[in-house]
């Protein structure tokens, strides 16, 4: 929906949508190019009723840091004053037409006369209001921008509004805030609010601090109720430990709140001890992503279930100091938290741990209230995940995980959501790789869909519960979805594979494509598997959708492996473009490893010169007993009451199946062809095809003198009759075909099981003596036996998977 529909919607609709704050961090405003991604953002998630939070344009603080700077050491500045504004007024005519452009271009030269005037005069009274510049420019650039070419909107200096107790102590009065806020907003507009700034109850301007636009977001979904607020930012969520250190960092795709704020505390780059607290009283949840790959799923914190409780992460800090005092039993552990918020405070051992930057604070605190302290350099290394504190599992592998490293004699947090080791130095990038390791080697989540609810699928289901338990790979699989034909049933916390049917049919609901694919595309797990055990075609169809997100597909359903040439190569090359593994082994032969022989085979170098064999269990049993003492339509109506067919005998009587199954191999075996390159003899007589399936069962004795005549023949020979499917190479290219064969009764094709597979592969290494594969081809026990297979070679391949980390600057 675009920002014009919004409009629409605002101006012709009573009903209040809900208001959602969108803050642009200073590298996602860099420069045009950024700008031009994050108007995008906003016309494809913003509301009209939204808050647009901004930075300052990327760098621009840092040049009046800069000039601040300059000016206090008596230097000229007047170069470096010139080059910001030279590239301010460049970005501004990059981004608007003409007109626009002189208007905003005329208020920045006012601004930087004013600027000029402080700097020369005034800089240390209006340093924070020189800083301020940065926000007040880059929102009011936005909103021209968007007034220009989207939809209405307003700049607004968030020190008009905003109110706090002072820099020092940013504690915000809601109520005033509040009031201020409605005064000035603008209907039927969408504000651009200035991150960073505020002003204290003495009506000076403030900042917040670095990366204080975070703060001021989540101030603004405080200030105005928002049901979500995104950190649009240069990295694509928060990971188990920082992706620039650990390469094998995953992505926390969910965070509960008080996971999210002790990460925060103990200085996670990408969450700020400030910016969780406004949201303390509120439903609010509060999302990380990209700005430069706004289409790749973020990180989301707030209130979840058992699930995003089990994630761990490793953090560490270089930046911290050990503060030793005798008389530091003199200094409660309530008050240590209250005046100085410490990383650890150890009451028996009179230690505590706090950042660098409040060296100065503990050391006047203690010079006048009790005597001497000293402060040692130190660092430390954080487990973080949720009550942690309290389970005696994590904090033995922590402990483990150190067990060579030394360490002080302090493991121990003042949250009950970490456990904390003191380093006496510095914590390397190898001993954080260890720790992350031996933490999370185990947590990689694994999500799985179950698409067809069927005798097959109840079986795939019942096997499930012991095959976690014997298969250590699926330790981390939890099932999640559940999808008849109609009805779905999703739990982002898991679905108990024992409950999961009785589940199903109290609590699903009816779902579209649009629904399952929209949850399907927001999954919060590390990697999700679909499981397709349907027949249908429709369903198939979705396959290029789960590739497009990276989903992974298991699929019984063979619509999709044989397609026409054009949309089967499609799906391949998405699948391998996006990392998506699809499976197939229980396509051709049930639960017989068909199509592992064949991948294995070219895996190791072979190349496969022809496939052969008896691909349908029902025409297996058929043609097994089929010796004449009985019509075959008898034979026929005795196989559908045991369920060894098709509800219409006709599916497996065509062809059809079997040329499909040909088809599969082939392409497997590297060839390129299609259902049509496969000639196929159809056992159903011409005059039988046309009818219901009903009158077909009635009419079935038209196909008795068909079939007698062709077992009287192959008698004739010594031969008996089977239908066979055959692949090779020829001089022409190749050959393939289904239908009837008479075969000698020695022939491995000729003495089978009934209801077995038989499949024959002939190839470079296997030539003179073929490579046969023979087994039960059809069964709920085989066939669900076969999924469970794929399942456990798919999250063997997906264990050693690496995600790209999206990351501004360390991806360029």
């Amino acid at each position: 929906m675009t920002i014009e529909n919004l409009i629409k919607h605002a101006n012709t609709h009573t009903g209040k949508l809900a208001i959602n704050v969108h803050k642009f961090g200073g590298s996602s405003l860099a420069n045009s190019e950024c700008i031009e991604r994050v108007i995008d953002i906003i016309c494809r998630h913003c509301q009209i009723n939204d808050i647009v939070v901004v930075s300052a344009n990327g760098g621009v603080t840092d040049q009046l840091f800069n000039l601040c700077q300059l000016a206090k050491d008596e230097v000229d500045y007047t170069e470096a004053l010139n080059n910001l504004h030279f590239q301010l007024k460049g970005l501004i005519a990059e981004l608007l037409n003409e007109q626009n452009s002189s208007y905003l271009t005329k208020q920045l030269s006012d601004d930087f006369l004013q600027l000029s005037d402080w700097l020369a005069n005034d800089y240390k009274q209006q340093r924070n209001n020189i800083l301020a510049f940065g926000e007040v420019w880059s929102a009011r650039l936005l909103s021209a921008v968007l007034n220009e070419r989207i939809c209405p909107s307003h700049a607004l200096d968030s020190r008009d509004f905003i109110q706090i107790a002072s820099e020092q102590e940013p504690q915000v009065n809601y109520d005033y805030s509040r009031d201020q806020f409605n005064q000035l907003k603008q209907t039927h507009q969408l504000t651009i609010a200035t991150g960073y700034i505020a002003r204290d109850v003495n009506g000076q301007s403030c900042t917040l601090g670095r990366n204080g636009s975070d703060y001021s977001a989540t101030i603004m979904a405080a200030l105005t109720g928002a049901a979500n607020v995104t950190l649009w930012t240069d990295v694509d969520g928060i990971y188990s430990a920082d992706p620039r250190v650990v390469p094998a960092a995953r992505k926390l795709h969910r965070l509960p709140n008080g996971v999210a704020r002790e990460l925060g505390r103990l200085g996670n780059p990408v969450l700020h001890v400030n910016t969780l607290k406004p949201l303390e009283e509120h439903a609010t949840h509060l999302h990380v992503a990209s700005s430069f790959d706004s289409e790749i799923s973020g990180t989301e914190i707030g209130k979840f279930g058992f699930l995003a409780k089990q994630e761990l992460s490793v953090t560490y800090s270089n930046d911290v100091l050990l503060v030793s005092s005798e008389h530091l039993s003199a200094l409660s552990k309530p008050e240590a938290f209250t005046r100085f918020s410490p990383i650890c405070f150890d009451e028996k051992q009179a230690l505590m741990v706090i950042k660098q930057e409040q060296q100065k604070a503990v050391s006047q605190w203690f010079a006048s209230k009790v005597g001497d302290v000293t402060f040692k350099p130190v660092a430390i290394i954080a487990v973080v995940g949720h009550k942690v504190a309290e389970r005696g599992d994590v904090k033995a592998r922590f402990k483990r995980a150190l067990e060579n490293t030394r360490t002080l004699d302090v493991v121990s947090s003042t949250s009950e959501h970490s456990i904390i080791s003191v380093l006496p130095d510095s914590c390397s990038p190898e001993l954080t790789n260890v720790v992350h390791h031996e933490m999370t080697k185990d947590a990689k989540h694994i999500g799985v869909v179950v698409a067809g609810l069927g005798n097959i699928g109840e079986r795939f289901l019942s096997l499930l519960p012991n095959q976690i338990k014997r298969q250590s790979v699926l330790e981390n699989v939890h099932l999640v979805g559940l999808l008849s034909s109609k009805k779905a049933l999703i739990n982002t916390d898991g679905i108990s594979p024992k409950q999961a049917l009785l589940q199903f049919e109290k609590q699903a609901k009816d779902y579209d494509e649009t629904l399952l694919l929209t949850w399907l595309k927001n999954h919060p797990y590390d990697e999700l598997i679909v499981v397709d055990i349907t027949p249908s075609e429709t369903f198939s169809l979705l396959y290029r959708e789960f590739f497009q997100q990276g989903i992974h597909v298991i699929g019984a359903n063979k619509w999709a492996a044989s397609s026409s040439t054009e949309y089967y190569n499609g799906l391949t090359a998405l699948a391998e473009q996006n990392g998506s593994v699809w499976l197939g082994n229980t396509t051709v032969g049930a639960g017989l490893p068909i199509n592992f022989a064949i991948n294995d085979l070219r895996r190791s170098g072979d190349e496969v010169k022809a496939i052969s064999g008896i691909f349908s269990g029902t025409l297996s049993w058929l043609f097994e007993q089929y010796d004449g003492s009985v019509p075959f339509s008898e034979l026929l109506t005795n196989a559908l009451s045991q369920g060894l067919t098709e509800p219409d005998p006709r599916e497996d009587l065509s062809g059809r199946d079997v040329q499909r199954k040909l088809l599969i191999l082939a392409r497997l075996a590297g060839f390129t062809l299609s259902l049509e390159d496969i000639e196929c003899q159809s056992l159903v007589p011409e005059q039988l095809v046309s009818l219901s399936t009903q009158d077909f069962l009635k009419q079935s004795h038209l196909l008795d003198e068909l079939f007698e005549n062709q077992l009287l023949q192959a008698k004739s020979e010594g031969k008996c009759l089977r239908y066979i499917a055959k692949f090779e190479i020829n001089e022409d290219g190749y050959q393939a075909n289904v239908g009837l064969a008479f075969l000698d009764t020695d022939d491995a094709f000729a003495r089978l099981n009934p209801c077995d597979n038989i499949f024959k592969i002939e190839s470079q290494w296997y030539q003179d003596n073929p490579l046969i594969i023979r087994g039960p081809g059809a069964g709920r026990d085989v066939t669900a036996g076969g999924i469970h297979s794929d399942l456990v070679a798919i999250c063997e391949q997906l264990s050693t998977k690496q995600h790209q980390v999206k990351i501004k600057g360390l991806n360029e």
